[in-house]
């Protein structure tokens, strides 16, 4: 956690901006509230095994065996699926986004800040905050999502993908109408955030020819197909001294092989930086 809060900022300096983007990054994980929360508790675990009956009764009474609080460590890495929290990708995540942003802000890249999934659309209205602190109202947020879940696997383009099965989670599909809520909760819903619904392989084609420059682009697709989408339509418009960043690439292995193939094809050499156990990023050279 030392590492985690030194990079969100939490040194004890005070300042405004910090400040309120360390409460933020610890709003939008839950991390303030997490003796609040309550899992389900997995009947095929109790001590003694599972008390004749009790499964059905639940089911009949619509009732759930809970228990209280969740693991610190674990969402700081954003390894758990948090129940209410707007962003899964946890504390370090959120701080390499800070970063990175800030970074793009302080050296001038031009262009908008571009996330390719959204959820809940927690890390999107983080980079809204970034821009907020810092007081730029020349650059937009772009959230693009289905909004509705993720695509069913291509078999025949894309079957690395067929085993993830990600269209069955329901828990993946967030309406563009609750997404909006959430920005509007924390007062960051306005005219420097725009959402693009709609399947990447339909939305990203028109969406890059749009966009004038992309400062720092924010890939979490998972699949093979929503990561080469997005780098193949918007990975050419980040600036130089821009950045990309990858939620999936180490803990998908569709992801990855993405990521790769798309870097080989274009002669992508930039040192891939490691965020945690699963995210990377990487900064795109500045012309000579």
């Amino acid at each position: 956690m030392a590492v985690v809060e030194h990079a969100l900022g939490m040194s004890g300096s005070g300042a405004p901006d910090d400040l309120y983007l360390d409460l933020m990054a610890r709003c939008l994980t839950r991390e303030l509230f997490l003796d609040e929360e309550v899992r389900n508790i997995d009947l095929r675990e109790w001590p003694a095994g599972e008390p004749e009956g009790l499964r059905d009764l639940l089911r009949q009474r619509g009732w759930r065996v809970v228990q209280p609080g969740a693991d610190a460590s674990t969402r700081a890495v954003g390894n758990d699926w948090p129940p209410h929290a707007e962003t899964m990708v946890g504390l370090a995540r959120l701080a390499n986004v800070r970063e990175l942003t800030q970074r793009a802000l302080a050296e001038g890249v031009p262009g908008d800040l571009v996330e390719t999934g959204v959820w809940r659309g927690g890390t999107a209205i983080y980079l809204r905050a970034v821009l907020a602190a810092a007081g730029d109202t020349s650059r937009t947020v772009v959230a693009c999502d289905s909004f509705a879940g993720l695509p069913e696997a291509d078999a025949e383009r894309f079957p690395m993908d067929v085993p993830l099965r990600l269209h069955e989670h329901a828990a993946l599909a967030v309406g563009l109408d609750r997404v909006k809520a959430n920005f509007a909760r924390y007062g960051l819903l306005d005219d420097q955030v725009r959402f693009v619904p709609g399947w990447f392989r339909d939305t990203l084609p028109k969406l890059a020819t749009e966009l004038d420059a992309i400062a720092v682009l924010r890939l979490d697709g998972d699949m093979y197909e929503s990561t080469i989408d997005a780098l193949t339509h918007l990975e050419p418009l980040v600036a130089p001294g821009g950045f990309v960043i990858i939620d999936d690439y180490g803990g998908i292995e569709a992801c990855r092989q993405a990521v790769t193939d798309h870097r080989a094809a274009h002669g992508i050499t930039a040192e891939l930086h490691e965020i945690d156990w699963t995210a990377t990023w990487w900064q795109k050279p500045r012309q000579p």
